[in-house]
């Protein structure tokens, strides 16, 4: 008897969409608690590959990132 292949479903919006629409609902929140919510959302993405996303946003003039203390960075939509 064959058994079937387990199914992975696409995500119906891109990592950058769901990180703008939190940042439209929420306001400006530090790039840590963004990076958790982000991660309930998709399991499979890194901290490298956050970065990767706010450094594509931030040079497209979506957000901007300030820095707040040592490591810790808040992230705030421009509107």
């Amino acid at each position: 008897m064959k058994m079937p292949m387990p199914t992975k479903t696409w995500k119906t919006y891109p990592a950058y969409f769901v990180l703008l629409d939190l940042l439209q609902k929420k306001g400006a929140l530090p790039d840590a608690e963004l990076f958790d919510a982000l991660t309930d959302e998709f399991e499979d993405l890194g901290f490298k590959d956050f970065n990767e996303l706010l450094m594509r946003l931030e040079i497209s003039g979506r957000i901007r990132l300030t820095s707040m203390s040592r490591g810790k960075r808040r992230v705030e939509l421009i509107t």
